[in-house]
């Protein structure tokens, strides 16, 4: 497992930094931006392409490419497997989405039309652009010959992507897979949020925002990542002697079939539901829950009356968006591992910025404070989409 978001790209740094309530929103320089509201991101600071990756291979990667290889380099290697054989083999294959590829090539291709000028494309430009930009560029970059699953749903691309891949290699189709999500920070998703008055506007609080689950949240921040996680069939990891984190034993997914952007807490709720049948257990066998916590209006009161309708009321929840912002097509994954990490640790994060739980959110136990200590068998981890997509992994102690 390894990840890269504003944190850290590592479990130590990112476990400090969760510790210490760090908040890594900041005001943007947006001033002269016309109609926008929003002056807030979580972006990465402080990486940087790999001086060791081919100029050749760089040619079809924009950063969400970058990212997302760096990752999966950080996770094979983590697995012992980064020179290993199997990985070329067809055994191992990819899952991974992200919303977009790289937004900041779109206006090269759009000036085709705009201007009426081919000038400035060239052989890579829409390579960058493309939605499967991700998974692609990872299986070129590792030789890998297996399946190629791009899942570019929106926030449940990193969260579709590891579901995808459990399945793959639970019906026998793949060994081994790379699963996850990534996203780039750009200022044109921001845009897109703003527009919908779904972002935060407390341009000169940045750290006191997003706040998910406050009566006086005022919408989401978005931040940036990727995340990728090595899954391997049981019995090979066994063989081989791999270290072995935890098991994924459920997964679901669904849609609302309804309404593009508003969220049904009915079908978030049978998600849930779809992911404890599909692990065999309880929803008293669910000891946190990870939610997906964006801090808007609608999506959280949706989200948490789902979550206790179908796992009971007082089950401990938190999110981590309040400390990364929303990374999009990468939050799915970055939850998942952090998740996992902290179940490991036996600690869960609190959600902060969380001082007045809204009233009409759903009777759960939200974490605050200096998080929590505790020792359990499974966690749930949830995320829900533009589209009315919805997603929910169940993750086991090993």
């Amino acid at each position: 497992m390894s990840g890269i978001c504003a944190l850290g790209d590592n479990w130590p740094d990112i476990f400090n930094g969760l510790k210490a309530k760090q908040n890594c929103v900041q005001r943007m320089p947006w001033d002269d931006i016309q109609g926008l509201h929003t002056r807030l991101g979580a972006p990465i600071t402080d990486f940087s392409t790999p001086k060791h990756y081919p100029r050749k291979m760089l040619r079809s990667m924009g950063r969400v490419a970058v990212m997302s290889v760096r990752a999966t380099e950080m996770a094979l290697e983590n697995a012992g497997l980064l020179d290993d054989d199997v990985v070329k083999s067809g055994a191992m294959g990819v899952s991974y989405g992200s919303c977009i590829g790289t937004p900041g090539d779109v206006p090269v291709l759009s000036q085709v039309l705009s201007e009426g000028s081919t000038l400035g494309l060239n052989s890579g430009t829409y390579l960058k652009v493309m939605s499967h930009t991700a998974p692609v560029n990872i299986g070129l970059f590792f030789g890998m010959k297996g399946r190629i699953i791009p899942t570019t749903s929106a926030c449940t691309s990193g969260s579709q992507g590891i579901g995808y891949a459990y399945e793959a290699i639970k019906y026998g189709q793949q060994d081994l897979m790379v699963a996850g999500g990534s996203e780039e920070f750009c200022l044109t998703q921001v845009s897109v949020f703003d527009v919908m008055f779904a972002t935060s506007t407390r341009n000169d609080d940045p750290k006191l925002t997003p706040r998910p689950f406050d009566a006086n949240r005022d919408g989401l921040v978005l931040g940036e990542g990727a995340c990728s996680i090595i899954l391997e069939e049981y019995e090979h990891a066994k063989a081989r002697g791999a270290t072995i984190y935890g098991e994924v034993v459920g997964y679901g997914t669904n849609s609302d079939g309804q309404h593009v952007t508003e969220p049904s807490a009915n079908t978030m709720g049978i998600a849930m539901e779809l992911a404890l049948k599909d692990a065999g257990v309880s929803a008293s066998d669910i000891g946190y829950v990870n939610a997906h916590g964006t801090a808007t209006g609608k999506g959280d009161i949706a989200e948490t009356n789902a979550t206790a309708r179908v796992l009971g009321a007082g089950k401990p929840i938190s999110s981590l968006k309040s400390y990364l912002g929303h990374t999009l097509g990468a939050c799915g994954a970055l939850e998942f591992w952090m998740s996992l990490e902290m179940m490991r640790n036996n600690w869960f994060a609190p959600t902060i910025n969380l001082e007045n739980v809204d009233p009409e959110c759903g009777d759960l136990d939200y974490i605050v404070g200096d998080g929590r200590e505790m020792d359990h068998e499974f966690v749930m981890t949830n995320n829900f989409a533009f589209g009315g997509i919805n997603t929910s992994l169940i993750i086991k102690r090993m």
